[in-house]
């Protein structure tokens, strides 16, 4: 039976690089998020394989709402890639209490919600796959990103703690620390190599996915060659 995929927060960078691999390797992938005018086109792309789902993330009755779709349309969900954040490039005194809780409602409690309801789903099935997108700001708080900052580190608290819960009921849950900028899809820059490639980090999520549970990666470091460890 091939696998059924969500991808939580795609767009045409990375997200869609991600759900193209899957729909490659002969997953079904649903696609969440709130530009449907996108998720159709991106959608109609990956074919018969490719679900779009117009999804506030920051609203748990969207999300479930959103995940018996692709159980009605796919079947049980087996790999969840939690990939939404989103904030106001803020330092303290600039940042209103209203864009902090943006950052987390979508990041952090978005991740929360959709991990909930994925779960439900790979427990009755004997396992499952959860990976989470994190970055830089996930280990090393950012300058002038105090929202986007801390909800990263919350969602990289969140994903070590469901994988010492879930891991011995056989759900691999992973942390990936994008240390670097990510090559855009839609404008050229001046040193690319200084990017990480979308496709290549595509591909690595899938070794995260078909990893076997003698060896689970919990957290996963990518950056790009130039950059120094």
């Amino acid at each position: 039976m091939p696998r059924t995929a969500v991808v939580a927060g795609v767009g045409p960078g990375l997200g869609a690089a991600i759900a193209r691999k899957l729909v490659s390797e002969g997953c079904r992938v649903a696609l969440f998020a709130r530009s449907e005018s996108y998720l159709e086109q991106l959608a109609a792309e990956l074919g018969e394989n490719g679900l779009a789902v117009p999804t506030d993330l920051t609203d748990p009755d969207q999300v479930a709402d959103a995940f018996e779709t692709v159980r009605e349309t796919f079947g049980s969900v087996d790999v969840l890639v939690n990939h939404a954040s989103g904030s106001a490039w803020k330092g303290l005194q600039n940042l209103s209490v209203e864009e902090f809780q943006e950052s987390w409602a979508v990041a952090a409690r978005g991740g929360f919600c959709c991990s909930k309801e994925a779960v439900t789903d790979m427990l009755d099935e004997g396992g499952g796959t959860i990976i989470f997108t994190g970055a830089t700001s996930s280990v090393r708080g950012r300058d002038g990103a105090l929202g986007f900052s801390s909800a990263k580190f919350a969602v990289r608290g969140m994903a070590e703690s469901m994988a010492r819960e879930l891991g011995p009921e056989g759900v691999h849950v992973a942390h990936v620390v994008l240390d670097g900028g990510i090559l855009p899809p839609d404008r050229d820059v001046e040193n690319p190599e200084e990017y990480l490639d979308p496709d290549a980090i595509a591909e690595s999520y899938w070794q995260l996915i078909e990893q076997d549970e003698s060896a689970w990666t919990l957290e996963l470091d990518l950056r790009p060659h130039v950059e120094a460890f």
